[in-house]
């Protein structure tokens, strides 16, 4: 096929599972009605984003990959709605813990599983007391509809992944997400810099993006910090409000579908692959590197 057309889900979520599946569902369904083979929520779906704290009753979120009955709901929809769905969830692999998507093919078929490399350590965002670095390796996936790689939100800002994916074969680098403000510092806002570095990869490597946020605020309320938009009280310091801005970008840079900071929906995009291997062929990248001379970067 020469064209794929792709979705990058935004909402909001509580901390139910199934009121959490019930919305990606109707996302998806969304997305495929609006022409989308490829779709993609965002980072830890099932429920709030629960390593803004390090409380050890959330290791009871997490669960094997065999039998994990949002997985097989998604594999089935998948194989329904004839859609390729990478499928984020916390994983339990005996006594370790990872940050994981398995992807999921347009038959339903497993196609294996990714595991998250880089794990972030600071306020608000506390994985390292949860997930271990992940062991698979960056992989590329071989879909009914393209060749996909697949990173989970920290990893977007390493261009070493977004590079060993393309390597690997992937035309497409999907991120899921769940990222926002800053408990200690009010006043960032990386948004734009959460954008930019992942339109950088796709240009670096010559692929197209798609990331995929949630919205809204999941904490405490409270007035910490510097004044809340629009005369609200600002979050809390045990609170973080995400940014959504989930977009999808070709090999040049351009945006070519982007959601807004607040809402639902869907963001939707249709890539040409001959175009994409036209571009990585004539702008030289993977012709004129030299990896005999990057080994310092691996020591």
């Amino acid at each position: 096929m020469s064209k794929v057309t792709v979705a990058a889900l935004q909402t909001d979520f509580s901390d139910d599972v199934a009121d959490n599946v019930a919305r990606v569902t109707e996302l998806c369904r969304q997305a495929a009605g609006a022409g989308a083979q490829i779709i993609l929520p965002s980072e830890l779906f099932e429920g709030h984003y629960f390593c803004r704290n390090q409380h050890e009753v959330d290791f009871e979120r997490a669960r094997p990959a065999e039998g994990h009955p949002t997985l097989r709901h998604f594999q089935a929809l998948a194989r329904e709605l004839s859609a390729v769905i990478p499928v984020s969830f916390f994983e339990k692999a005996g006594p370790e813990y990872y940050n994981s998507v398995v992807v999921f093919d347009a038959d339903g078929k497993d196609l294996g599983l990714y595991r998250k490399s880089h794990i972030p350590d600071g306020p608000g965002y506390q994985e390292k007391f949860f997930f271990r670095p992940g062991n698979t390796g960056f992989r590329s996936f071989v879909t009914r509809y393209a060749t996909i790689g697949v990173g989970i939100c920290w990893d977007q800002w390493f261009p070493e992944c977004a590079r060993a994916m393309t390597l690997a074969g992937a035309d497409l680098l999907f991120y899921p997400t769940a990222i926002g403000s800053e408990p200690e510092e009010p006043g960032l806002d990386s948004r734009d810099s959460w954008q930019r570095v992942m339109i950088g990869h796709a240009v670096a490597n010559s692929v197209a993006v798609v990331a995929a946020n949630r919205i809204g605020t999941e904490g405490t309320p409270g007035t910490e910090g510097s004044p809340g938009t629009e005369g609200s009280p600002a979050p809390s310091k045990d609170s973080i409000t995400f940014y959504g801005s989930s977009f999808v970008c070709d090999a040049r840079g351009d945006k070519l579908a982007e959601l807004s900071r607040t809402e639902r929906g869907v963001a939707v995009a249709t890539l040409d692959l001959q175009e994409l291997a036209r571009v990585r062929a004539s702008m030289g990248f993977f012709r004129d590197r030299r990896g005999e001379l990057y080994r310092k970067l691996t020591e």
